[in-house]
């Protein structure tokens, strides 16, 4: 049967995104750098205001949301519970300063220099953003995820993670509704919160109930089948309340992440993470105009946004207490923005929240703290011995004496 012509273009589109995007994140990696970096580049540069070589025709778009969801459902399988449970009252706190200080500073920024209302609201959501892969990442690679100040980071970032998702929601919702109010703030925050409880009781009870059939299952791909129609199921919920779809993967992933069978599902999605989730940052790529780039405005605004980003979250450090603690290291793991501060600025784009002046900035300011974290990282533990914990206090030395 012949191709329908509609469908050559796309294809071709594809063929240029997928491998463009998987050179792009093999240069950025050699580089030292996340590979998500050399993608969301190489969609800039295939985008319209450079190339112009990809469309972003339905089917693409389709595939990048699709890869978002991949993208979340894979950040909830690694976000271990337990870590929250070791942190203690030490990583709420650095949670609660990484996500107040700079959602406050970047609201009364917006609200001085650019614009008030919702856009002000999404500039302050997005700057709350911490990129949990690349810091554990950075954490791994020098041998220090066992250090008492890992453990808090990564705690932390679980919590912003949830935190911010559900900030995500709200605002989605606040965009769709064209209304910005006390009321329609709270009403959102009790129904996103209760989505993501809600969702992992009843999704746990589920799941333990037809676990049993799936193992019994021969066919192949049955659980990881089972698990992402789970996470498509979730994030089909949160759409049809008025949420964002992303969430719904993520609680999905928080539910997995707990059973048995995390270490199975985790191998098996993998493949079709390394399909989706690049077309998502290649395509978040190509919106960005480039033109906007020569705006001095812009520029300015990206670098206010940047300092506001570095300064808010190396100011949560300081939020832990015990003599033993290092406290820059624990700033210095929660300022890349990554993956997570794109999705954030990707959602204002497509909702109509932000132009494109502004996502530009955010952009950078993106790009910027997920390249500054790494090798500042690298500075603060280089005296450090690897795979040594740091002495505890006497009140963290159990993991669960909080």
């Amino acid at each position: 049967m012949a191709t329908p012509i509609e469908l050559l273009d796309p294809l071709l589109d594809l063929v240029l995104i997928l491998v463009a995007a998987k050179l792009a994140g093999e240069a950025a990696t050699r580089l030292g750098q996340p590979a998500v970096l050399g993608e969301l580049l190489v969609g800039i540069a295939l985008g319209p205001s450079l190339l112009n070589l990809v469309a972003r025709t339905e089917i693409v778009v389709f595939l990048a949301e699709l890869g978002a969801i991949v993208l979340l459902f894979e950040v909830g399988l690694e976000s271990d519970l337990s870590e929250l449970k070791k942190a203690g009252r030490q990583g709420a706190a650095v949670a609660a300063v990484g996500i107040i200080a700079p959602f406050l500073a970047g609201w009364a920024f917006a609200l001085a220099f650019v614009e008030e209302g919702l856009v002000a609201l999404f500039i302050g959501a997005t700057l709350t953003a911490t990129s949990i892969g690349i810091t554990a990442r950075v954490l791994s690679d020098l041998g220090r995820l066992n250090l008492r100040e890992s453990q808090i980071v990564l705690a932390a970032a679980i919590f912003d993670d949830i935190v911010g998702l559900i900030l995500l929601s709200i605002l989605v919702t606040l965009a769709s509704a064209g209304v910005v109010s006390v009321f329609a703030i709270l009403e959102t925050v009790v129904l996103a919160i209760a989505f993501v409880v809600g969702s992992i009781i009843i999704g746990t009870r589920g799941w333990m109930r037809i676990l049993p059939l799936v193992r019994n299952m021969r066919v192949r791909g049955v659980l990881l089948v089972f698990a992402f129609s789970l996470a498509l199921a979730l994030a089909y919920g949160a759409a049809l309340i008025g949420l964002a779809t992303i969430i719904g993967a993520f609680a999905a992933g928080l539910i997995f992440s707990e059973t048995e069978d995390l270490e199975h599902i985790e191998r098996d999605v993998k493949p079709l993470a390394d399909v989706l989730v690049p077309i998502f940052f290649v395509s978040m790529g190509t919106l960005v105009n480039v033109s906007t780039f020569l705006d001095p405005v812009v520029l300015a605004m990206a670098a206010a946004l940047t300092g506001i980003a570095l300064a808010t979250k190396a100011v949560a450090g300081y939020a832990v207490s015990g003599a033993s603690l290092r406290r820059p290291v624990i700033g210095a793991g929660m300022i890349p923005r990554g993956e997570v501060g794109i999705i954030f600025a990707g959602f204002g784009l497509t909702l109509g929240v932000i132009q494109e002046d502004l996502y530009s900035a955010i952009l950078v300011m993106v790009v910027l703290t997920t390249l500054v974290a790494p090798p500042l990282l690298k500075h603060l533990l280089r005296n450090v011995p690897s795979e040594s914990p740091v002495s505890k206090e006497p009140s963290e030395s159990a993991p669960g004496s909080e």
